[in-house]
């Protein structure tokens, strides 16, 4: 037997059956009209925010890294709730600019940004986080050539990473951002000709779960942009300190205490050097904000036994959970919360394999799962689904198409 990870918080049962808000695994499959299918929780990403501004500092800003989860009618409850949004494409640009979203809210990281996708944000008003001094140079042409002034902040890679991140974003050769020694001319550069100067762009890596990793990368953090602020001789007006915020997949995984990061940043932020004193300050986040918010639900079409196991097979898989699978960066592959949703009440009671419809053997959603017994018709539910579930995984595989999303 594997063990499974934790189910969030948040999640209950009503009439038997898995449910949040009051809403169970039913209504909202009527509301879906068909499995496969991600239901998003309204009520557990507000708590969240909640909990995040609450811990944080009050100076903190959050905006929502729309990688996570660009599902529009979440896109548009969420950009209420946070101060800006982060984008790593034209094609995010265009879904918020759908939403009426105004681009002075937005910034616009990642490498290889292509002219196109410059133009267009430059023409909205989005902060550019510059990769590299040729993208600066192809920003400032165009912005140029279109008579508008540019809004540019840097990216920088530094020469330090977040400890136990799954991820790593900065420390080394990287393909993100500016290697630090570099980055004070390249601001003086921009200051020079002429462009509105939004600051730095600081992210270090991804879903860390160590307080102290993250209060350590928070002031290593702090202390670069002090140091590359004064060695160009210009104040920041932002910093962007990136996320990294981590959320529990898998068994033995503890909750990230946001109480001691709010704690040590409060701290920090009360001594602040003069270059950074009147700087707005920003993390962001995307996973830690609507991950746990989301569960994916498929139904077992087949109950099978092959040399001795049992498995369950569903009318879902890696093509719309490609992390749950174990196919997402995963080392060693662990199985996700799990849970068969319609039985949420009943206990475990058998050892049981959970795999996806695809004809390909990475297609698992739960290896030797204990869980309640399961027959043809049920509903599986995958917890911690609300970020990189349907936007990052490959739904056209197989010609299988899209899962349903409903926002709850």
């Amino acid at each position: 037997m594997k063990p499974i990870g934790p189910i969030p918080e948040g999640y209950g049962v009503l009439d038997g059956e898995l449910a949040v808000a009051g809403v169970p695994v039913s209504q909202m499959g009527a509301e879906a009209g068909r499995t496969p299918f991600f239901a998003y929780s309204r009520s557990l990403i507000e708590r969240r925010i909640s909990h995040l501004r609450t811990s944080l500092p009050d100076r903190i800003k959050v905006n929502y890294a729309i990688k996570a989860n660009s599902y529009t009618p979440l896109l548009e409850f969420i950009s209420g709730l946070v101060d800006g949004l982060d984008i790593a494409s034209g094609g995010e640009l265009e879904m918020l600019q759908q939403l009426g979203i105004e681009g002075q809210r937005v910034s616009f990281a990642g490498p290889g940004k292509r002219d196109a996708e410059l133009e267009a944000a430059i023409a909205a008003g989005v902060t550019l986080n510059l990769e590299s001094e040729n993208e600066a140079t192809r920003a400032l042409a165009i912005a140029d050539r279109i008579g508008t002034t540019p809004r540019l902040a840097v990216r920088v890679n530094p020469d330090f990473e977040l400890k136990g991140s799954g991820m790593k974003m900065g420390g080394g050769a990287k393909p993100f951002g500016v290697d630090a020694v570099r980055v004070p001319d390249l601001i003086r550069t921009i200051v020079d000709a002429g462009c509105e100067w939004r600051g730095l762009h600081i992210f270090t890596g991804s879903q860390a779960l160590s307080a102290e990793a993250i209060i350590e990368a928070q002031g290593n953090i702090l202390a670069l942009a002090d140091r590359l602020a004064r060695e160009a001789d210009i104040a920041l007006p932002k910093l962007n300190m990136g996320g990294g915020f981590g959320i529990p997949y898998f068994h033995g995984d503890e909750p990230l205490d946001l109480d001691a990061v709010g704690g040590a940043l409060s701290r920090r932020l009360e001594s602040l050097p003069e270059l950074l004193s009147e700087a707005d300050f920003f993390v962001e986040l995307g996973r830690y904000l609507v991950g746990e918010a989301g569960i994916y639900v498929t139904r077992v079409i087949d109950r099978k036994e092959s040399h001795g196991e049992t498995y369950l097979v569903t009318d879902g898989g890696l093509h719309h959970q490609l992390a749950a699978s174990g196919n997402f960066g995963t080392v060693v592959r662990r199985n996700y919360p799990i849970a068969i949703a319609n039985r949420f009440a009943e206990e475990p009671a058998e050892e049981v394999n959970v795999v996806g419809c695809l004809c390909t053997p990475l297609d698992r959603l739960a290896d030797k799962a204990f869980l309640p017994r399961a027959e043809v018709g049920d509903l599986v539910a995958v917890f911690c689904a609300g970020a990189y579930g349907a936007s990052a995984s490959p739904s056209a595989f197989l010609g299988q198409g899209p899962a349903a999303e409903v926002l709850i």
